[in-house]
């Protein structure tokens, strides 16, 4: 059985993984705030499962067993934020902290009932793709909204991060995924937009923030 700090790691994995599945025991560190000793004492022990190829000083190479074990830990999160606010009416916001704690549940049962429960759904509240039995993942061909141009036409699709203070700015915006966005004007100065809603309205957003949204065309 998976502890839970293993899950941990390997959640954090998921997260930090480059294209070529490599990840840095330095990343590691910084990502979990664990001391460097503590996570290659750890990554040795992923090495001896073969979720890792571990060489001192060199970017640790995530093994395709690595990649499905770290997959799985997200997928039981992302169902569990899906459960919440699509069965028990939890908002966006309140989600990601009570996830965190269900994740470690170790039943595979229990996690395959609530997905049936929801239909299989393919994204969590966050627009964020939830991996499937298997650990594969949908790849999304999104961008930030600070990428985009004037004039131009786009869905909010998902966010970067679950924070519940940014979750709780974007409600009080009513900025919701699924919702068309037109750049209206770009300051030159600061980067922040003016962006279009479908209802008319205008609303100006920072650059921070627009950072932090992830659209598609």
């Amino acid at each position: 059985m998976i502890s839970l700090t293993e899950e941990n790691y390997l959640k954090a994995i998921f997260h930090l993984r480059k294209d070529d599945n490599t990840v840095t025991v330095n990343e590691l560190s910084k990502f979990l705030n664990v001391k460097m000793p503590s996570v290659n004492n750890m990554m040795k022990k992923f090495a001896q499962k073969e979720w890792v190829i571990y060489e001192t000083y060199k970017p640790l190479i995530i093994t395709p067993q690595g990649n499905k074990e770290a997959a799985l830990i997200v997928r039981k999160h992302r169902l569990t934020e899906m459960f919440l606010v699509e069965k028990m009416n939890f908002g966006w916001e309140n989600v990601h902290e009570i996830a965190e704690q269900l994740e470690h549940v170790h039943s595979e049962m229990f996690f395959d009932k609530m997905d049936e429960l929801l239909q299989f759904p393919k994204f969590d509240p966050h627009g964020e793709p939830i991996p499937n039995k298997e650990g594969n993942i949908i790849s999304l061909d999104l961008k930030k909204l600070s990428e985009c141009t004037k004039g131009e036409k786009v869905t909010f699709s998902a966010v970067t991060v679950s924070d519940d203070n940014f979750l709780n700015y974007l409600n009080s915006k009513k900025l919701e995924l699924g919702k068309i966005l037109r750049i209206i004007e770009i300051e030159k100065y600061d980067e922040s937009m003016t962006i279009g809603k479908e209802d008319g309205s205008t609303i100006a957003l920072s650059k921070m923030v627009c950072e932090k949204m992830l659209v598609k065309a």
